[in-house]
């Protein structure tokens, strides 16, 4: 089970140390599809003065060669080093190799990208530690696809790369030369390299193989999912379902094994069939496996290769390698040891088929584990922002690459305290205003804000708590001084209701309104006053009556004007009297009636009719005076309660016990659909 001979030996050289500096006593080398390789060895050196300043964080390369060529190598970087116990000629020192992806996993982060593609996301990762040695061998779409929010929340830059590549379905493997080692992703094993080296199967026992074999063969299944059904939500289209069902059926199990998750983490079909697809390979990736044992030296992760002389003729096939354990030995380093010990070499492999829809098992996204504080951010010199949907933009505390201005965050939505078509509470978030960001299933990538907070600089509308008793609606004119108010004061004894308009105060009432006040009601106005009534006015005034006006007063009345005064009418006028009727004017007293002007006077009484003055002339001389006549003023009207504005071509739609049947009822009264159609579903995906 293990290749030996005498043309076999393992070489390593490591940072600026002479190539002989290292003796490799054994070595054990770990290497997986989407997971970093670790190889531990143990190496002895004629040197015992080698630090670990000469070797940490440098390159290392170790080798493998057979009859004096070198057969592979692999290049890593060296993360541990040890020195052990010192003999009389060599000491032993002990290193651990990994990638360079390995440096993430030191790094812990938390930030927002925006309007990123995954390839644009990765190139800020691999960039920030240097790494240059990666390539692409995937769909294209992954590198023009942006996100429009994507959070890195208390991760270390390593989850946070693994957890992206395994949602979008992407798994890596490492190249190796002598000076580097490229990380390649990857989407399918179809599009993996065929190995030039071949696999015979030999499982005899003993004796000494003439080629590298493999020694033994399992050939397992496992029951697994049999499906992957995933949902979500997009307030976009909330009567949409989002349902993706993905299945894969197997002739060694039951169907009906359905993995059903919510929510699936993604906001428009095509993103659902990737993801359904995804998660199904991901719990499918053991269920059909070829473990070998073999010592063929090329092996290694991420490779194709192809079966041959298994007694089982449906094994003689094309297989990936998904993981593969390396041993070797190399007894004849230690020159103390006096050691017959050979070099000797073996592999433990776990293969796929190369059909096989494989990927690397899911990794969860970071929760949060709970509401956060964030304040609200925007353009500068703006005091509110928002878009179409009432959403407001937020820069977090621990977000250290955010400036404060509209780039801060996504677009988040702001929870209202009434919500419904065309109707509720809306209250916008300004910019400086500290919110509670809560998190929909705790996904860092969908917050949304559930509340607000004063704090030192945002402090509340009136002292506290001597205003303990007051419930405050107050707000600030956008770009201006002054507020808008309603407040309640609930103090005992001095309760008030006080409503205050900084500008204009419309009241717009569809039907009655009616008014009861139990004491006083006083009404100033600085400037005019103007009403208009529909139909009829009615006033009852159970005590005094006062009218006090400095200009003039016109009253015209389009019918009869009647007036009747229970005891006495005085009319004092400072200039003229003129009464004109183009029919009669009667005066009707019950006792007397007196005209005086100028020292004469008529006076009808009981008695009779008196005539008193200088002279009195019966049709001669004199003449009738004449009178201004009327110059009153018709009342001007007042303005027009406009109602609330609408957006063109809509209607109100009543409140319905469903909500989905309003939404129904709108898409049927503006000729517009439930959604908007972002991509036209094949006919056999289309939604029930």
């Amino acid at each position: 089970m293990s290749h030996q001979g005498s043309g076999m030996r393992f070489g390593f050289k490591a940072g600026s140390l002479a190539e002989d500096s290292l003796s490799v006593l054994s070595f054990k080398l770990k290497e997986s599809l989407s997971s970093p390789y670790v190889v531990e060895l143990e190496l002895l050196s004629r040197r015992d003065d080698i630090k670990a300043s000469d070797l940490v964080d440098q390159s290392g390369v170790l080798s493998w060669w057979q009859d004096g060529e070198c057969q592979r190598e692999l290049h890593g970087i060296v993360s541990r080093f040890g020195r052990s116990d010192s003999g009389h000629r060599q000491t032993r020192y002990r290193l651990r190799l990994e990638p360079a992806l390995s440096r993430l996993q030191l790094r812990r982060n938390s930030r927002i990208f925006q309007e990123k593609s995954l390839t644009d996301i990765i190139a800020v990762l691999f960039g920030e530690m240097g790494i240059t040695d990666y390539a692409f061998r995937c769909d294209p779409r992954h590198e023009s696809r942006k996100r429009e929010y994507c959070v890195q929340y208390g991760e270390s830059d390593f989850d946070f790369f693994e957890r992206l590549t395994r949602e979008a379905g992407l798994f890596y493997y490492f190249e190796h030369s002598s000076d580097k080692h490229t990380l390649v992703l990857c989407d399918a094993l179809d599009k993996l390299s065929l190995s030039p080296h071949s696999y015979p199967y030999n499982a005899l026992a003993g004796g000494r193989a003439e080629q590298a074999s493999v020694r033994s063969a399992e050939y397992r299944h496992h029951r697994a999912e049999s499906g992957a059904t995933l949902k979500d939500y997009s307030f976009r289209k909330p009567a949409y379902s989002f349902l993706q069902p993905s299945t894969e059926d197997a002739d060694w199990q039951q169907s009906g094994y359905e993995h059903f998750d919510y929510p699936g983490r993604y906001k428009d079909d095509a993103d659902g069939k990737l993801f359904s697809k995804v998660r199904l390979a991901g719990l499918r990736r053991e269920s059909e496996q070829l473990l070998l044992k073999s010592d063929q030296l090329q092996a290694l992760s991420g490779q194709k290769f192809a079966l041959s002389e298994h007694p089982d003729a449906s094994l003689n096939r094309e297989w990936v390698i998904v993981g593969v354990s390396h041993t070797g030995e190399q007894g004849n380093a230690a020159e103390e040891d006096n050691s017959s010990r050979g070099t000797t070499y073996s592999n433990e492999i776990v293969a796929v088929p190369s059909s096989m829809q494989w990927q690397a098992e899911p990794k969860a996204k970071p929760q949060m584990a709970g509401p956060q504080i964030a304040t609200v951010v925007g353009p500068k010199d703006e005091e509110i922002f928002c878009d179409e949907y009432g959403r407001v933009k937020v820069q977090f505390p621990w977000d250290r690459y955010a400036k404060g201005d509209e780039h801060g965050s996504c677009w988040i939505r702001v929870s209202q305290g009434w919500a419904g078509g065309q109707y509720g509470f809306m209250a916008l978030p300004r910019i400086g205003h500290e919110v509670i960001v809560s998190f929909l299933d705790g996904d860092p990538d969908q917050p949304i804000i559930t509340g607000r907070a004063f704090h030192a600089v945002n402090q509340v509308p009136y002292a506290l708590p001597a205003h303990k008793t007051r419930t405050v609606l107050k707000t600030q004119s956008h770009k201006g001084e002054g507020s808008n108010e309603l407040r309640f004061e609930d103090e005992a004894g001095e309760e008030e209701i006080y409503l205050h308009a900084q500008k204009d105060l419309n009241l717009l009432t569809e039907n009655d309104r009616h008014e009861h006040i139990k004491h006083d009601s006083h009404l100033d106005v600085d400037n005019e006053r103007r009403s208009r009534i529909g139909g009829n006015d009615h006033l009852t005034v159970l005590g005094e009556s006062r009218q006090q006006v400095t200009g003039d007063k016109s009253l015209i009345v389009d019918g009869s004007y009647q007036q009747k005064v229970a005891a006495k009418e005085a009319l004092e006028v400072g200039s003229e009297v003129h009464l004109k009727s183009l029919g009669k004017i009667v005066l009707d007293a019950g006792a007397e009636i007196s005209i005086s002007a100028g020292g004469s006077f008529v006076k009808v009484d009981p008695a009779g009719v008196h005539l008193g003055g200088t002279a009195v002339n019966l049709n001669s001389g004199g003449s009738p005076g004449s009178g201004s006549g009327f110059a009153g003023k018709a009342p001007e009207l007042p303005g027009e309660v406009a109602a609330a504005e609408l957006p063109q071509g809509e209607k109100v739609i009543l409140p319905n016990p469903s909500q989905q049947s309003g939404t129904l009822l709108l898409a049927a009264s503006t000729a517009k659909g439930v959604c908007e159609i972002c991509e036209q579903p094949e006919e056999e995906d289309a939604p029930a």
